[in-house]
């Protein structure tokens, strides 16, 4: 039986095979999730703060700004951020539509980020991330609890934010170049693939926030 089986699989038509690569996509990040409760609260708060200190670092939160819609700039060589110079403005498109686009400068392209000082690039259009999620000014205990509820973090949940995470890889986003941005600019602590395995930690613990 199973050798016919085999043998059926072997010889069925080759347009099957993308369906089967299909649902193993769907599937893969959430497997990454560890069950619900195998992890502790204090272990959960540990990655949280790993995670803080991720969503916290300039390379980050620079896009995660809020009603005013200007970007922040933290220039390589520097430690203080401030406000994108050339009176930028992204406006409520927040991607420039209503001024200068975004993609004037930063354009499309999944090349590396290697000229010091050049605008960096992603594998797709140059933006800020929704007003509603803005991070800059705010607390870590603040942007946990943003993060964690569904009504502000763009509908996921737990198993949804490390999906998040991966798509982003997947299309060449803003946050895996976080860690390969070139140009001498800082990174955050860790890795892109410690990111994800603190996300899912986190979310595998309740999503603890501090007290």
């Amino acid at each position: 039986m199973r050798k016919a089986l085999l043998i059926a699989l072997l010889l069925a038509p080759s347009a099957a095979i993308p369906v089967v690569m299909s649902l193993a996509a769907d599937v893969t990040p959430t497997s990454e999730m560890p069950a619900a409760g195998s992890v502790g609260k204090t272990e959960g708060l540990a990655a949280w703060k790993r995670v803080e200190a991720v969503l916290t670092h300039p390379r980050c939160a620079n896009c995660h700004v809020g009603p005013d819609n200007i970007p922040i700039w933290t220039v390589a060589g520097e430690k203080k951020s401030r406000p994108h110079g050339m009176n930028i403005h992204a406006g409520d498109s927040r991607i420039g539509a209503e001024t200068i686009a975004c993609s004037t400068c930063h354009m499309t392209s999944t090349a590396p980020n290697k000229l010091a000082h050049a605008p960096p690039h992603v594998g797709f259009d140059w933006q800020l991330a929704p007003v509603d999620f803005v991070w800059v000014g705010k607390s870590g205990v603040e942007i946990c609890t943003q993060l964690k509820d569904p009504k502000r973090n763009g509908g996921r949940d737990a198993a949804g934010l490390v999906e998040h995470l991966r798509h982003d890889a997947e299309v060449n986003g803003f946050i895996p170049w976080a860690w390969n941005p070139g140009g001498g600019r800082e990174m955050p602590p860790g890795t892109f693939e410690d990111h994800v395995k603190d996300v899912a930690m986190w979310g595998a613990a309740g999503q603890p926030c501090p007290e």
